[in-house]
C-alpha cells in the first residue's frame, strides 16, 4: 500500500516504505534452498540477518494443487531416495509449526519474512502471520484468481515480470491494482545469462508505470549486475540466496553463498549513497584542491556545498 502523504512510487513494506528517496529493499530468497531442512532455513535467515538484508522471503504452496495431476506418480531421484513427485513437494514443504519457528527466529534476529505463495490456500496460511508483503512469482503473473486474493487482503503485492509480455504485465498490475503493487524486473531462467537480463527494462517499467516503484529480481550468477539494477534505480532487489551453491535442488546454482551476499549488501549500500541526488555542487572537499589547482577563478565563484546555478 501508499502510505498516507507519501509519493505516489512509495509502498509500505511493513513499517518500511520502499521507493525512490529511500534505502534499497533488500531481501534475500530462501525459496526451497532449504530442501525441507528447518535448520538449513534458520541458517538461511541467520546469513541474510548477518549480511544487512532487510528480509528474507520463502515460497509456499498446496502441493495438490500446484503440482499437475499428471505429475504426482512420476517418480524423482532425490537425497532422500526415489519418490513419486507429489511425495517430493510434500517433502520440501514447511507447515504451521514450522514457519512458526521461522516466524519467531527472523524477529530475534531483527529481520522480515514473506513468501510467494502459489496458490489461494496459501493466501490464507501465510495470511495467519503478519508478513510486511506477499510476492507474485514470474509464473504465477497470469493467476488472476491469486492475483484478486492477494489484492483482497490489503497488503503491498511484489509483482516479478519474468516470462511475462507488456500485455500481460499490464493486465496483472489492473487486477491487482495499481496502488497495491511494487514491480519487479525480472528474466525467468535459473541462471541467467548476462546477455538476457535487459536491464534497461527496468527504465522502461519506470516510464511506463510512473506511479508505481520498480525493483529488480535477479537470477544470474554474479553481484555486479545486480549493483547496475539499482544504479538504473531499482528500490528493491532480489537474490536467491544458499549455503552452498554445490547443494542439491534447482535453484542452487543460480543463489548467492553468504560471502557474497554480505558483499553485495554493502556494495549496494556504497551505490546508493553514491548515486546521490543529482543537484551539482561544490563541495568542502573539493575547496584545497581548487585552490591549488586552478588557474583561472572563472565568471562566478560558487559557495562551498551550494548548487551551481545554471546560467
Amino acid at each position: 500500500m501508499t502510505p498516507t502523504g507519501a509519493s505516489p512510487r512509495t509502498r509500505l513494506l511493513g513499517d518500511r516504505p520502499v521507493g525512490p528517496g529511500h534505502p534499497v529493499y533488500v531481501t534475500g530468497e530462501i525459496g526451497i534452498n532449504h530442501n525441507g531442512d528447518l535448520d538449513t532455513a534458520l541458517a538461511l535467515v541467520d546469513a541474510a540477518a548477518d549480511a544487512g538484508c532487510d528480509a528474507v522471503k520463502f515460497q509456499k504452496r498446496t502441493p495438490e494443487i500446484c503440482t499437475p495431476r499428471d505429475q504426482w506418480e512420476v517418480e524423482r531421484d532425490t537425497p532422500w531416495g526415489r519418490m513419486s513427485y507429489i511425495d517430493y513437494r510434500h517433502r520440501v514443504e514447511f507447515g504451521e509449526d514450522e514457519y512458526r519457528t521461522i516466524d519467531r527466529h527472523c524477529r530475534e534476529r531483527g529481520i522480515a519474512w514473506f513468501a510467494s505463495p502459489w496458490d489461494v490456500e496459501s493466501v490464507a496460511f501465510l495470511e495467519k502471520f503478519d508478513v510486511p508483503a506477499h510476492k507474485v512469482a514470474s509464473a504465477s503473473l497470469t493467476d488472476d484468481e491469486l492475483l484478486r486474493t492477494l489484492r483482497s487482503t490489503g497488503r503491498t503485492v511484489v509483482l516479478s515480470t519474468g516470462m511475462s509480455t507488456p500485455a500481460q504485465i499490464r493486465h496483472a498490475v489492473e487486477v491487482l491494482g495499481s496502488g497495491n503493487v511494487l514491480l519487479c524486473h525480472a528474466t525467468s531462467t535459473y541462471p541467467a545469462r548476462a546477455a538476457e537480463l535487459n536491464l534497461r527494462v527496468i527504465h522502461t517499467l519506470q516510464a511506463e508505470y510512473p506511479n508505481v516503484p520498480i525493483g529488480y529480481s535477479g537470477h544470474e550468477t554474479g553481484l555486479q549486475t545486480t549493483l547496475a539494477a539499482v544504479a538504473l534505480g531499482a528500490c528493491l532487489v532480489e537474490r536467491h540466496i544458499t549455503l552452498d551453491r554445490a547443494m542439491w535442488g534447482s535453484d542452487q546454482a543460480a543463489s548467492v553463498e553468504p560471502g557474497g551476499l554480505a558483499r553485495l549488501v554493502r556494495d549496494v549500500r556504497v551505490v546508493e549513497e553514491a548515486l546521490g541526488d543529482g543537484i551539482k555542487r561544490v563541495y568542502d572537499s573539493e575547496l584545497a584542491p581548487m585552490r591549488k589547482l586552478r588557474r583561472v577563478a572563472g565568471v562566478v565563484e560558487p559557495s562551498a556545498g551550494r548548487a551551481v546555478a545554471a546560467v
